[in-house]
């Protein structure tokens, strides 16, 4: 299901259905109408663009100025997306209608890196590109984080992360869309893009503050760990489990999954 409750004239309009339909709204839409801000405010203009819409749809609908989950205005509005293209697809007006929590510069900043780093990775199906956006939607907030919030010092001394030095914990805390934790995985991965991130001059901190690395790192953890075979099998459980090591989140995890499936047409 794409939203979860009704937009639009008598509707509950809930701020993220609301973006929602405002994306779609737009993909629809064509000069002179003016774009809608994606505010998640259902003011008279959205209200209007869902009335002007199902007008104009084919066959017409009742303008009704409403869009119900499961109902036929919802539908036709999604014939309105671009076809499913792996290497053009995830533009950042697509992005914000699978988060529509997000904050449009970090959408807009993190669209092109995402798309980039996937297609590098082999995440490159619609239902890998599906699966792989639901994750990351669910572990960084819709990409608000990309540090763990905690201050890492529960990791210090964890030799199964490679914490062999003082300080380690807090150094070489989780940072990335998934985050990469302890000073082994920062090793792989550096390695693995040419780049020294654990050396006494690295910093480490570039995993969370360069969106290109914090896009990347996920790609590369879902490469590693050949986690397109859970998202081939459609698992969501399966490749809940690689990236948490449980289901801890699974409801909001298929929520994001919904929302990709729904916009990667």
């Amino acid at each position: 299901m794409c939203i979860v409750y009704s937009v639009g004239a008598g509707g509950q309009n809930h701020s993220s259905d609301v973006v929602i339909v405002q994306v779609l709204l737009n993909f629809n839409r064509t000069a002179p109408p003016a774009q809608l801000a994606l505010d998640g405010s259902c003011g008279s203009g959205t209200i209007d663009a869902i009335r002007e819409f199902q007008s104009g749809a084919s066959p017409a609908s009742t303008p009704d100025g409403r869009v119900d989950p499961n109902g036929g205005t919802l539908t036709k509005l999604q014939t309105g997306l671009p076809p499913y293209n792996r290497e053009t697809s995830l533009t950042a007006s697509l992005l914000m209608g699978i988060m529509p929590a997000g904050a449009p510069s970090k959408i807009t900043a993190f669209a092109p890196m995402l798309l980039s780093g996937m297609l590098e990775r082999g995440i490159d199906t619609r239902l890998r590109q599906a699966h792989f956006l639901a994750q990351i939607g669910h572990e960084s907030m819709s990409l608000v984080y990309t540090e763990e919030l905690a201050s890492g010092e529960a990791y210090e001394g964890r030799a199964d992360l490679g914490n062999t030095q003082p300080g380690d914990g807090k150094r070489f805390k989780g940072r990335g869309l998934i985050q990469l934790t302890g000073r082994a995985n920062y090793q792989a991965y550096g390695a693995a893009i040419g780049r020294d991130l654990t050396s006494d001059n690295a910093d480490p901190t570039v995993v969370a503050t360069d969106p290109k690395l914090a896009a990347d790192v996920a790609c590369w953890f879902w490469q590693t760990h050949h986690i397109n075979a859970e998202a081939d099998a459609d698992d969501v459980v399966g490749v809940t489990r690689k990236i948490n090591g449980g289901t801890n989140g699974l409801s909001d995890r298929e929520a994001y999954l919904a929302r990709a499936r729904f916009f990667l047409r």
